[in-house]
């Protein structure tokens, strides 16, 4: 006989929080659901590795809930019921289970929001929305706290949420006197210095591997689905944050800038998909780090702590805001009306310029690169060249494990591109090839040359780097932080401005082929 439940409850693909309300006591009225589908698959060109860990976080939440006794229904992609929508497949379990009301946890990305507020209201029976009880502040608490102020600058954000939240704190002022150890957090890996081993999984997701590829969804990069290495279960996750804090904090914001051809994670926890996901709450990653510092305090000093925090509790909730903030005209904004399209290696890795080779080969291999890569190499790079905005979105929400749009857009279009014109970023991230050097071995045997601007084998980030400024001028030249900048360009002779100018011309002109 065929049993009858009363409440239908969605759970999306990142919302696999083992902690929530929902989960408190059983109930044999409700019945849970989670499914894998073409509207999620097939939005941008997904990493395999991406694909591949949702779809197996996703079937074994769904099992443990199940063994938790916890009714719970897991739609595959291939199963010859699944109509490949949330609507749809809950319609059909609706009339099914003769479902009295119908419950959903908040979406994290504004598409999906729309989308089940929309089929909320042509429902004929109730329905409830629940908060995710996984972030530190609501939607809109950060619209809240800027209101009537002038700017959305994430410093004054990311200290309100330390005063509010009791985090390195020392009564109303900040431990160790200071907000911000930034200055101390940009060194360069050592010539022979060899960061600790990360820690790797060894998963057999060969099953989620098999389903996407019989279903013929379009991905990117590579995997070894006999022995994938993220997390895919709350288990694996609170493992890597032990890892982290044990193995990588004491030495993390002193190198989190740091890149190296031989090195794909340095001291980074990779935490974002256990986080993303809501494996683990920003709290409790916040909550084990500074435990560990309070009980190693000679090991672990200030900055290596308030770098990590500063990532979560500052700009991980800030981007957060500014989504819900900002929303939808944020993914159509393009200040500097960049219209180029991306180039081809982008999707291959196979540039002659070294720290772009590196910075994209890691991505396609490992479906991921740390902040500094995304923002100042393969960022950088599309910026200076102008690339469409739209383009850029694209790459970035597909390659790494940890994209979402929430958390992907407000870093990418607004961080990284300025296509916000301003909304994030005081001014544009752009850099030369100098800083690559500061920070990395990525010019060490480079086809290009770092030092030079207008030769043949001048390094494309210099002479690109002085065309971006010159080209936005008009949209720049009032940046008090970029008047150093324009003075420099207008000290050079005439002559040296345009040998500048036609090598940036040429690299424009020959982008697929740098």
């Amino acid at each position: 006989m065929k049993k009858k439940y009363k409440v239908l409850r969605l759970i999306l693909g990142d919302q696999l929080n083992s902690t929530h309300s929902w989960f408190n006591q059983q109930d044999g009225s409700v019945l849970y659901v989670l499914m894998e589908l073409r509207t999620e698959t097939d939005y941008v060109w997904h990493h395999i590795q991406k694909v591949c860990a949702f779809f197996a976080a996703m079937e074994g939440f769904a099992e443990t809930l199940n063994n938790n006794g916890h009714d719970t229904l897991y739609i595959k992609i291939d199963a010859p019921s699944n109509k490949q929508s949330f609507a749809a497949n809950c319609d059909t379990l609706i009339k099914k289970y003769s479902i009295e009301h119908f419950d959903y946890q908040l979406p994290d990305e504004y598409r999906l929001d729309k989308e089940l507020k929309s089929y909320c209201s042509k429902l004929s029976i109730p329905s409830k929305v629940y908060d995710t009880e996984h972030f530190y502040t609501t939607r809109e608490e950060l619209g809240q706290f800027f209101f009537g102020k002038k700017g959305l600058l994430m410093e004054n954000f990311y200290r309100e949420m330390r005063k509010k939240h009791e985090v390195l704190m020392a009564g109303k002022e900040p431990v160790g006197g200071k907000w911000n150890f930034d200055e101390e957090n940009r060194s360069k890996l050592p010539k022979n210095h060899k960061p600790y081993t990360p820690l790797l999984f060894d998963n057999n997701v060969k099953s989620s591997y098999d389903r996407i590829k019989a279903a013929g969804i379009k991905t990117i990069g590579s995997v070894i689905a006999e022995h994938f290495y993220w997390p895919i279960n709350r288990k694996q996750a609170l493992e890597l944050l032990s890892f982290f804090t044990e193995h990588c904090l004491p030495l993390f914001g002193t190198f989190q800038d740091a890149m190296h051809t031989h090195e794909w994670s340095v001291y980074h926890s990779r935490l974002s998909f256990a986080m993303n996901i809501k494996m683990l709450s920003p709290k409790e990653v916040i909550t084990a780090v500074l435990m560990k510092w309070e009980q190693d305090k000679k090991t672990i000093s200030i900055n290596q702590v308030e770098g990590f925090i500063r990532q979560i509790l500052g700009w991980r909730e800030y981007m957060r805001g500014i989504y819900w903030l900002k929303m939808p005209e944020f993914e159509t904004l393009n200040y500097f009306n960049h219209r180029r399209k991306l180039p081809d290696w982008y999707w291959t890795g196979n540039t002659k310029m070294n720290c772009l080779k590196h910075s994209i080969d890691q991505s396609l291999k490992h479906a991921y690169a740390h902040h500094i890569q995304r923002l100042m190499i393969t960022g950088n790079f599309a910026l200076l060249a102008g690339i469409k905005p739209d383009d850029v979105d694209f790459w970035y929400l597909g390659i790494y494990i940890d994209a979402i749009q929430w958390v992907e857009i407000t870093n990418t279009r607004g961080m990284s591109q300025f296509a916000d014109g301003g909304i994030i970023g005081s001014k544009p991230y752009a850099a030369s090839a100098n800083y690559i050097h500061k920070q990395s071995n990525y010019c060490d045997n480079c086809f290009y040359n770092y030092k030079t601007k207008t030769e043949k084998n001048s390094c494309p980030f210099n002479s690109l780097y002085w065309d971006f400024h010159d080209r936005h001028r008009a949209q720049l030249n009032l940046n008090y932080r970029l008047s150093m900048v324009y003075r420099l360009w207008d000290k050079m002779l005439p002559g040296d401005r345009e040998a500048i100018l036609l090598r940036a011309d040429f690299c424009l002109n020959n982008l697929d082929k740098l």
